[in-house]
Parts: C-alpha cells; sequence; structure tokens
C-alpha cells in the first residue's frame, strides 16, 4: 500500500472514530435529557393529580379521571395511580389498564421518597405525596411518544451526518496526503533520471526548511560525494590506461626486434613468441580499459547520427568474417519491417559496430560449429535485434554477473577473452538508451536481445 493511501486511510479512520464517539456522546446525553424531562412531566402531573385529590372538594374520583383525560398536557397512554398507606388503590386514571406494581415497589417508593424506572416502551415514576392527611404513593407511567420521535430523528440526522462525514474525510484526506507527499514524489521522479552519466544533477530543495527539504539537501550531498568518487575511478582508469599504452607499445616492439634474432633458437622463439601473445592481450586490455572510461567521459560530446541498423549488422559481419573466416553468421528478419524508418534509429555506427561485432563473435568463440544466427524485428516503438548461438550457453547464477567488468563464467576458463567485452556492449547500448537482455540454457546456447528505439 502507498504511503499516499496509508496515510488517507489513517486520517479516516481517526476522524471518522472521532464523529463516531461525538455521535454517540450526543445521543447519549440527548436520551437521557429527554428522559430526566419526561420523568420530570410525569413527576409534576403525579403531584398535580394528588393535589386535585387531596385538597380541592367537591372533585370525586369520577371528574378527576375526567380533567386527567382532558387536560392539554396528556400524555400518550397515561396512567396514573394513587395508594393510600394501607396499599390500597384510592384513584386510577384508567380502568383498563394497570402499571404493573408490587408491595415491595411501594414499600421502596415510601423508603425512597420517589423512584423513576422504565418498564417496556414506558417511563414509571413513584413519589411519595405528604401533603394531605396521610402520605399517598403514586405510580404515573405514560409513553413519550413526541420525545421517542425526536430522538429518532436525531439518530438519523447523526447517522447521515456520520456517512457524509466520513465520505468527506475520505475525500479529503487522499486530496491533502497526496498534496502533502507531492514534493516527495517530485523528488522520486527526479532521482528516477539520474544516471552515471549526470550525477552531477541537483534534487530541488524547496524551501530548504521542512523535512522533504531537508532530505533534498542530504541527497544531493551524497549524490555530490557519489559523483567526485566516481570521477576520481574514471580519471585513475583513464590516466592508467592511457600512461600503459606507452610502455607496453615499447614492449611490443622490443619483443618484435628481438624475434628477428631469434630464428636460429627454437626455444628462444617460442619464448619471445609467448612474450609477444601476452603483450598483445596486454594492449588489448588495456585498450578495452581505455575506450571504456573514455565512453563516461566523452558521452555529451559524442556524435550521433541515424544510421540503419541492418546495415551496421552486416557491417559487423563483414568485419568479423574477414579476421575469422571459419566463423558462419546467418542473418535474417524475423518480422519484415512495415516502414524503412523502422529500422532506422539515433547512434553511433561506429560503436554499434562494435556491440555487434563483440556478441558474434562471442556466439561463434562458444558455439562447436562456429555459427550464429541474427534475427531483427520491429514494432510501432522499438527496434529488435536477437544474437542467438547454440554453444556452451551460461549457467543461472552466473547470468547476473556477465556484465560486470573482467567476469568470466565458470565453465568458459579454458576459452581465449578478457571477460570485459560484455561491459562494453553494455555501456554502448546504454548510451543509445537501448536495452539489452540474454537468456541462457546450459549446453543448449544463449540468446542476447537489443532493443533500441527507432525514429
Amino acid at each position: 500500500m502507498k504511503i499516499k493511501d496509508r496515510i488517507a486511510m489513517q486520517f479516516t479512520v481517526l476522524v471518522a472514530t472521532v464523529l463516531l464517539l461525538f455521535s454517540v456522546a450526543v445521543y447519549t446525553i440527548s436520551a437521557r435529557f429527554r428522559q430526566e424531562e419526561f420523568f420530570d412531566r410525569l413527576k409534576s402531573k403525579a403531584r398535580t393529580t394528588c393535589r386535585l385529590l387531596v385538597k380541592v372538594n367537591g372533585i370525586d374520583k369520577n371528574l378527576l379521571k375526567v380533567i386527567d383525560q382532558n387536560t392539554l398536557t396528556e400524555m400518550l397512554d397515561e396512567k396514573v395511580l394513587v395508594f393510600n398507606s394501607e396499599n390500597e388503590l384510592l384513584y386510577s386514571s384508567v380502568d383498563d389498564k394497570l402499571i404493573s406494581y408490587h408491595a415491595e415497589l411501594l414499600n421502596e417508593i415510601r423508603e425512597k421518597k420517589d423512584i423513576e424506572l422504565v418498564q417496556g416502551d414506558s417511563e414509571v415514576i413513584g413519589l411519595l405525596y405528604t401533603e394531605g392527611d396521610e402520605p399517598l404513593v403514586v405510580l404515573a407511567s405514560a409513553y413519550d411518544k413526541f420525545g421517542r420521535s425526536k430522538q429518532n430523528n436525531l439518530v438519523r440526522t447523526l447517522a447521515w451526518g456520520l456517512g457524509v462525514g466520513i465520505g468527506v474525510t475520505i475525500v479529503l484526506g487522499i486530496y491533502f496526503a497526496g498534496n502533502s507527499l507531492r514534493p516527495i514524489s517530485h523528488i522520486n521522479q527526479q532521482v528516477s533520471r539520474i544516471t552515471a552519466q549526470n550525477l552531477s544533477q541537483q534534487l530541488d530543495e524547496g524551501n530548504r526548511k521542512d523535512e522533504i527539504a531537508q532530505l533534498a539537501i542530504n541527497f544531493n550531498t551524497v549524490l555530490t560525494r557519489l559523483n567526485q568518487a566516481f570521477e576520481q575511478q574514471k580519471s585513475f582508469v583513464s590516466h592508467a590506461s592511457h600512461e600503459l599504452r606507452t610502455p607496453l607499445a615499447a614492449l611490443k616492439s622490443e619483443i618484435q626486434l628481438g624475434q628477428r634474432f631469434t630464428k636460429s633458437d627454437p626455444d628462444l622463439e617460442e619464448v619471445f613468441s609467448n612474450l609477444f601473445s601476452d603483450t598483445e592481450k596486454l594492449i588489448s586490455i588495456t585498450n578495452n580499459l581505455l575506450f571504456l572510461a573514455r565512453s563516461y567521459e566523452n558521452f555529451g560530446r559524442m556524435k550521433f547520427a541515424q544510421v540503419r541498423i541492418e546495415d551496421v549488422v552486416f557491417a559487423a559481419k563483414e568485419e568479423l568474417i574477414s579476421s575469422h573466416p571459419e566463423y558462419r553468421i546467418d542473418i535474417d528478419y524475423e518480422t519484415i519491417p512495415e516502414s524503412e524508418n523502422d529500422t532506422l534509429i539515433e547512434g553511433n555506427e561506429e560503436l554499434l559496430i562494435r556491440v555487434f561485432s563483440n556478441l558474434m563473435d562471442n556466439a561463434c568463440k562458444y558455439s562447436g560449429d562456429k555459427s550464429a544466427k541474427i534475427l531483427m524485428s520491429s514494432d510501432s516503438r522499438h527496434c529488435v535485434i536477437k544474437v542467438i548461438d547454440r554453444g556452451i550457453g551460461i549457467s543461472e547464477a552466473d547470468l547476473t554477473q556477465i556484465f560486470n567488468p573482467f567476469f568470466r563464467a565458470s565453465h568458459s576458463s579454458n576459452m581465449p577473452g578478457y571477460g570485459i567485452g560484455l561491459s562494453i556492449c553494455e555501456r554502448i547500448v546504454e548510451l543509445h538508451h537501448g536495452k539489452m537482455t540474454v537468456t541462457s540454457e546450459l549446453n543448449k546456447g544463449s540468446e542476447f536481445r537489443l532493443e533500441f528505439d527507432h525514429v
């Protein structure tokens, strides 16, 4: 899960929890206030009934029932019962419905003076009335239709408010999380564009005050140190290779001169021949290292032009065949180009010839029949070249390292080579903004796939 989504979710859960707790608190307080207010109305009704029954002369029980039933403050399903000290029912506001009661309840009312309880959907109060000749116990019950209706409306309002609030929170959470993390996304985009060729590029440091700006500043510091180390490494390889070329060339000349005087001594001639061969290897390694180092330095000054990839492939084949006549290289189209531009790319022809010549040489060198097959294809964006052989193959463990300089597969140590050619090929392909991948299987062969953007 992305950080933006996680922050939005956590923010939503937090706000939803707060809204839920707020809604529960509002409902609880409102329900308690409604109940207490209704209990007060019941108590007022009970006291009024007792006063009329005890203090007003000329009012009998039937008249009091009529007054109770027609009062303006009549409540739904209202019932009032009055008991004397002997727990005898003195008055009932209704005849068909009575409040559930027992002697223990009446005695509890006398002891506590008043009580409040709920029976089913109705609220019930009991109080002790002492203003007459004898203390009376009053039970009053009713259903708070209006209060409960308002309470139900409140529940619906809170539910809708909670749902809308959570929905708005989700939208705002996603917006603000995305807005807050946008600088990090911007930094991520800048970092993705940094390669070995542009380590000097700096990230946008924003206001240089907040944590994200500090992250960019620290990253720029690391980039600067990395670029310095990289430049030092390139400079060392370039200068070392350059300085080695002169003494190696002189050594080669001296060996060639010495070979003229060893014709009469076969043993000495063999020694000079081995020296010459080893010197040639050193010169080749030095030249490759110098090329690899200077390819980084001269990237910005390298001349690119439109080249046709099949011309490059055929040129590489001719160059290789001229020095290795025993090689057999077949070139074919895997798919016929739909347009003449499908095989036209921006590149340096000399460097591309070096790539394909190296790959063809490896393919033939490691194949028993000294053969290789080249397949070309294209689509709407890319031009693809495959170099296929049926040679010794590469183990799965070695596949991840074959592009490292001087690495050689464990089963190819008896074959000539220095382990630097594929590194140079990969470097040249990178300079052309291409991509090179390899698939291989031991004792069955390898396939190198090169992909370039065509014009």
